[in-house]
């Protein structure tokens, strides 16, 4: 991989999908509201809110449930309010783990994600145990069949960008949080298809596991996501084919 586990990537690498996008769109509706909430109902105005909404475009969410979710957080629709909380903690070979949550009720939310750390050979920590091994990352893939090499680090040295690495299939790019919107509309400019495109958290330092190990961190780490308040996933594994196989 690339020296870190966001774990949405991972899903893209391995191919997995959400059991349903009956799911993956009740979260998207959560970080719309927030975003909303936060920042009002202008995706101009409010780039958290854009991000989401492109997001939710992206797997597909029909334009009405994104418009409805935009509503209730503006306030304009009646609506549940969610808060927005972290969880940190470690998982087998002493993986660091960051879970990003939306919740409507913090101690069931808290009790239940425990439990799955507990049941994955973990445990969840105080906050801020693990949050000092994280940088906060621009990361965005492009398919290598879309462009040529050179021609991608030439817009990524106009732009800023950190890191290009090849990954067989796609290019991963890494940039700073606050050029993400920079970077993202510049390769959008050159007409490429963006096969994954977030700010996460990305490990710096990257910790090195046994296939096994790494098996049971990944187990985790889906079992983490698979839940609905869990928004995102991270860990600091250095995620191997063997891994994945």
């Amino acid at each position: 991989m690339a020296g870190h586990s966001h774990w949405k990537n991972i899903q893209h690498k391995k191919g997995i999908a959400d059991a349903s996008k009956g799911r993956a769109w009740s979260k998207l509706s959560r970080l719309i509201m927030v975003a909303a909430r936060s920042g009002g109902s202008d995706p101009v105005m409010n780039i958290r809110l854009r991000f989401a909404m492109d997001k939710a475009r992206s797997i597909s969410m029909p334009k009405e449930h994104i418009e409805r979710a935009v509503k209730k957080g503006a306030g304009e629709l009646e609506g549940v309010t969610f808060d927005e909380i972290s969880y940190e903690g470690f998982g087998p070979g002493g993986v660091a783990i960051m879970v990003d949550i939306l919740t409507d009720n913090r101690s069931r939310t808290n009790a239940e994600v425990r439990k799955i750390f507990e049941r994955g050979g973990g445990n969840m920590g105080a906050p801020g145990c693990v949050k000092h091994m994280f940088d906060r990352k621009g990361v965005i893939t492009i398919a290598v069949k879309d462009i040529d090499e050179d021609a991608l680090m030439t817009i990524a040295l106009d732009v800023g960008v950190d890191d290009v690495k090849n990954l067989d299939d796609a290019y991963e790019i890494t940039c700073d949080a606050g050029v993400y919107a920079q970077v993202k509309s510049a390769l959008e400019d050159k007409k490429l298809t963006l096969g994954s495109a977030s700010i996460t958290q990305v490990g710096k330092v990257p910790i090195d596991c046994d296939t096994e190990t790494g098996q049971k961190v990944l187990k985790l780490l889906e079992a983490l996501d698979e839940h609905d308040d869990v928004q995102n996933v991270y860990s600091n594994l250095n995620v191997t084919d063997a891994m994945m196989a």
